[in-house]
C-alpha cells in the first residue's frame, strides 16, 4: 500500500488496528486474474513475534486452491474513510483528497490441520461473540469433541497466513461429497 513519508504507520499500532477491525479482503492471484473475498479473522503471533492472520474461507471458494503455501497473498483491512474538499483548508491551492483507516498484511497462505481447525473456530468465534455481550457466548464444544467440530467445519475451512514456512496438511474424509452438495446448496440460497 503506497503511503506517504509523513503517514509512515506504526506497526504496533497497525497490528492493533487490524486485530480489532477483525473483517478484511483477502486477495490472491490465480495465475490470470484477481481473487478476493472478504472474511473474518484473527491475529496471532508465531514464538518468534510474526504476526499470523487465521481466517475462514468457504470449501467452494476460489481462494481454497490457491492457499498452497507458497503464493503471497494480500490482508486487506479497512476502516473509517472520509472524502475531504479543497475548500475546507484555510490555505488556497488545495486539492480533495480521502482520509482513511488501512492496514495491509501479506504472507504466504496455508490449509489448518483439523486440531489448528477446532482452535481456530473456537477462537474466532469466542472474539465476535464477545462483541454481542450481553448475549450468553455460543458454545461450540460438544460431546463430539475437537475432530468432529473440524469434520463439520470443513465448507468453511480456516485459512492461515505465514510469512517464511508454510505447509499442507490435508485429509480426505468419506463424507466429503455430502457436505459439499450441502455447501453448494447452501451457497446457491444465499443472494
Amino acid at each position: 500500500m503506497y503511503t506517504p513519508p509523513p503517514f509512515k504507520p506504526d506497526r504496533a499500532a497497525s497490528l492493533a488496528f487490524a486485530q480489532t477491525r477483525g473483517f478484511a479482503n483477502a486477495c490472491a492471484w490465480d495465475g490470470s486474474r484477481p481473487i478476493a473475498s472478504a472474511l473474518p479473522f484473527y491475529l496471532d503471533y508465531a514464538d518468534d513475534g510474526t504476526p499470523l492472520a487465521a481466517f475462514h474461507v468457504a470449501r467452494h471458494n476460489p481462494l481454497v486452491r490457491l492457499a498452497d503455501g507458497t503464493s503471497s497473498w494480500l490482508l486487506a483491512v479497512n476502516g473509517a474513510d472520509a472524502y475531504v474538499s479543497p475548500d475546507w483548508y484555510v490555505s488556497p491551492d488545495q486539492v480533495p483528497t480521502w482520509l482513511y483507516q488501512a492496514v495491509h498484511l501479506t504472507g504466504t497462505v496455508r490449509k489448518l490441520s483439523d486440531d489448528e481447525l477446532a482452535v481456530q473456530i473456537d477462537t474466532l468465534s469466542a472474539k465476535f461473540e464477545n462483541w454481542l455481550l450481553p448475549k450468553k457466548a455460543l458454545a461450540l464444544q460438544t460431546g463430539a469433541g475437537a475432530h468432529q467440530i473440524a469434520r463439520l467445519m470443513r465448507e468453511a475451512r480456516p485459512q492461515a497466513f505465514l510469512n517464511e514456512e508454510a505447509f499442507l496438511n490435508e485429509e480426505a474424509f468419506a463424507d466429503e461429497a455430502a457436505v459439499a452438495n450441502q455447501t453448494n446448496q447452501i451457497e446457491r440460497i444465499v443472494p
